[in-house]
């Protein structure tokens, strides 16, 4: 019998709820995520999966949360932008919805929604996803399911380090971000000092022209101008997926996964950002390594963690299922060098 189950996407701004049954993912309810505290966030939890669920039966809920998560029993561990810290939300939540429920990190479940195409099919075993937005997260697909680590917090690729002068002496680790990560050099955060330096210094440039009028230049109005064909703005984006081709390259060398994906606000800048990307991964791979890795921007947009999140309650409730163990169609392996 086929499961019918709830993904739910926690973030920071908003929380999104919707039902997958089969290869169908039905229309998202969303709403303002509830900061207040932590209780009032699990009742909107609660009553936006109970508005979703209607009189259906349910098998299962799968919630994904910006957080660190102790998977097993579903306790949040540490949360900077949502009330749930040292939540035990798995427990709650299965108690007052009467069925299973299943707690994870946003960009893992965001990466098991990228590893099935938009049938559902599961294309990638093993997957490599990079959420570049405010900041730089990642998550982890191997041999089919999320790769968890030890405590829960594997894939968190934006602290790995990129860039650190060593030449007298390790530097003392500052706060997180700490300065040489991939989350300090590249998130959208990075961006916008791209952004800003820029407007400074080429006055003529649209940046330019958007601070001389008293606005604030940020990582978006570069995106922009640069979809516009600005020669400046171009240029940041080119520097930004360089940076962001040195985290693809870490992640192909630690992984040599079949796909790493490149999602978060990041995507939008499509092939501007997605070109010097794959240039500068193809540079730093090992001879030998990514010969079979696809690096593509992320498919499923702003609908990946609510997807993913339903296909993580689908596998624990199902079980390795014939969707994960179906043969491949020949025309989905992939074959893509890591410079193409």
């Amino acid at each position: 019998m086929t499961a019918r189950v709830i993904g739910v996407d926690v973030g920071g701004t908003k929380v999104a709820a919707a039902p997958l049954t089969g290869a169908e993912l039905g229309e998202s309810h969303i709403e303002p995520t509830q900061l207040h505290s932590g209780d009032e966030l699990v009742d909107q939890i609660v009553t936006m999966v109970s508005g979703v669920r209607g009189a259906d039966r349910l098998d299962g809920v799968g919630v994904g949360v910006p957080s660190v998560v102790e998977f097993e029993t579903g306790r949040v561990v540490s949360s900077a932008n949502v009330p749930l810290a040292d939540v035990r939300l798995r427990q709650e939540l299965s108690a007052r919805l009467d069925v299973p429920v299943f707690v994870d990190n946003d960009a893992n479940v965001a990466a098991l929604a990228e590893a099935h195409d938009n049938s559902l099919r599961l294309l990638a075993h093993d997957l490599v996803m990079l959420t570049v937005g405010t900041g730089v997260g990642g998550g982890l697909v191997l041999g089919g399911r999320i790769y968890r680590g030890a405590t829960g917090g594997a894939g968190e690729i934006g602290h790995t380090i990129v860039g650190l002068d060593v030449r007298t002496s390790v530097p003392r680790p500052e706060k997180f971000p700490q300065p040489g990560s991939l989350e300090f050099v590249a998130s959208g955060h990075a961006l916008d000092r791209l952004a800003a330096q820029d407007a400074k210094e080429q006055p003529d440039s649209a940046l330019g022209r958007l601070r001389a009028v008293g606005k604030s230049v940020l990582g978006p109005d570069a995106v922009e101008a640069a979809h516009a064909g600005d020669e400046a703005a171009q240029r940041i984006i080119n520097e930004w997926g360089q940076r962001i081709g040195i985290g693809v390259a870490n992640a192909i060398n630690t992984f040599d996964p079949e796909e790493v994906v490149i999602g978060g606000g990041a995507a939008r800048a499509g092939d501007l950002l997605l070109a010097p990307a794959r240039e500068v991964a193809a540079g730093y791979v090992l001879p030998g390594l990514g010969s079979r890795t696809m690096i593509r921007l992320a498919r499923h947009g702003v609908r990946a963690g609510v997807l993913g999140a339903a296909l993580l309650a689908e596998q624990e409730v199902q079980g390795p299922t014939s969707r994960e163990d179906a043969p491949w169609p020949e025309d989905t392996v992939q074959t893509t060098e890591v410079s193409g």
